[in-house]
C-alpha cells in the first residue's frame, strides 16, 4: 500500500533516468508505463468516449476531399418572423461538387449537385446510420434527424468526399 509520507521517487530506478536529448519532451517508458496504470485506475476512460474514439478514427478516410461548409442558416439567413422551428438549411463546398442538406426534427433531405448517385452516410458517432441512396437527380431523404455532431460521408463515381462536422 502507499503511503502518502514516502517519496514515490526513493525507489531505486524511479526518477534516476536521463531525458532524451535534453529537452525533456520524453519521458522514460517505466515512468510513462506507470503514469499510464495511474490514470487508468484513478480516471479510466468511459467506455462510450471509448467507443466514439475508436469509430472517428475508423471512419479517417485518407482519399477524401473535405467539403467545407460554405452556408449555414443559423449563421448566414435572415430568421423568418413567426417561425418556431425552421429547418437548418446547410451548403457544402468542395471542387466540382456541391451538397445542399436541410436538417429537421423529423431527419433531412439533400441533393447533391451536379446531380448524380451517390451512397451517402451520416456519421455521428456511436449510433450508426442505414446508408442513404442518392437517385439519378442527386436527391436524397432519411427519416433519421441527426443528433449531437454529425457529417455526411458521400461516395459518387469512384470519389468520396465528406462534410465538415458539425452539431445537430
Amino acid at each position: 500500500m502507499f503511503d502518502l509520507n514516502d517519496d514515490p521517487f526513493a525507489e531505486e530506478g524511479i526518477g534516476d533516468e536521463e531525458f532524451d536529448d535534453g529537452t525533456g519532451a520524453e519521458l522514460d517508458d517505466g515512468l510513462l508505463g506507470e503514469l499510464r496504470q495511474a490514470a487508468g485506475i484513478l480516471d479510466p476512460v468511459p467506455p462510450a468516449l471509448r467507443q466514439i474514439a475508436v469509430e472517428a478514427y475508423a471512419l479517417h478516410d485518407l482519399d477524401a476531399r473535405i467539403a467545407e461548409l460554405t452556408f449555414d442558416s443559423l449563421v448566414d439567413a435572415i430568421p423568418v418572423r413567426g417561425a418556431t422551428d425552421p429547418p437548418r438549411m446547410l451548403t457544402f463546398h468542395t471542387g466540382d461538387v456541391t451538397v445542399d442538406v436541410e436538417v429537421t426534427a423529423q431527419g433531412l433531405m439533400g441533393q447533391v449537385l451536379p446531380p448524380q448517385p451517390a451512397r451517402i452516410e451520416v456519421l455521428g458517432g456511436p449510433q450508426t446510420s442505414l446508408p442513404l441512396m442518392a437517385d439519378a437527380m442527386g436527391r436524397f431523404t432519411s427519416e433519421e434527424a441527426p443528433t449531437g455532431p454529425f457529417a455526411l460521408r458521400l461516395r459518387a463515381g469512384g470519389e468520396v468526399v465528406v462534410t465538415e462536422w458539425l452539431r445537430a
